[in-house]
């Protein structure tokens, strides 16, 4: 059930389900902004959005969470469960609470906040989407990244970046230890540049781009060495 309120829609999910939900905010004729109320850790919340609209989720969401988002602007006023914006493409979902593991996996473009800290494998293998993490990242974070940014403003666990491709990944804190091909990078002018522009996207004004160490990758793991073909 929605009800007009003010200058928003508002959905009550203690009133309505998540299929009637994401059928609303999946309708060719949704408009505006809208504020779904009582979460309550509900899996799937505002998933497969194409519509440029912006979204509330006004609590603790559940996996999935704005997944496969297409255009539209999702904010989540909680914690966010495993899997928040899964294959996203575009648009922008900004969790202020932490998000558990597998924060933007797969996501293929878009803006991922996320204010507090992410759990494990945070991006894992993400192909285009930047992710600014205000807090600390769990272990794997970055596995098998291809392409995107990751910008953590904490700490990263175990294992960072393992099995990397053309991702770049900013670390402001100390990181627990790399995974196999992932090594440090000189930061250039251009990253430099990229980095202020994303801190600047995600809100996040009390860092300064020169702060940060650059990661990526070493380009030994994917490439095919015909010496070495026993071995594979």
């Amino acid at each position: 059930m929605s009800v007009a309120l003010s200058n928003h829609q508002a959905i009550d999910l203690r009133e309505t389900t998540i299929r009637k939900l994401n059928a609303t905010l999946q309708s060719e004729d949704a408009t505006g902004t809208w504020l779904v109320s009582h979460p309550e850790g509900r899996h799937s919340i505002a998933v497969g959005l194409t519509a440029p609209i912006d979204v509330t989720i006004d609590g603790q969401a559940g996996y999935y969470a704005g997944g496969m988002n297409q255009h539209a602007n999702l904010v989540i006023k909680g914690n966010a469960g495993p899997g928040v914006a899964e294959n996203m493409m575009s648009g922008a979902v900004r969790v202020e609470g932490n998000a558990s593991m597998a924060a933007g996996a797969t996501a293929h473009g878009g803006l991922l906040v996320i204010k507090g800290d992410a759990g494990a494998r945070c991006g894992i293998s993400m192909k285009g989407v930047n992710i600014v993490v205000r807090g600390s990242v769990g272990h794997m974070s970055a596995f098998m990244a291809q392409s995107g940014n990751l910008v953590v403003c904490g700490d990263a666990g175990d294992a960072l970046g393992d099995s990397l491709y053309e991702a770049r990944i900013f670390v402001r804190g100390t990181v627990k230890s790399l995974g196999a091909d992932c090594e440090e990078k000189e930061m250039t002018a251009e990253d430099l540049q990229l980095l202020q522009r994303l801190l600047k996207e995600a809100g996040i004004t009390e860092y300064s781009p020169e702060s940060f160490r650059r990661y990526g990758s070493a380009r030994r793991l994917y490439n095919f060495h015909v010496d070495n073909a026993a071995a594979y």
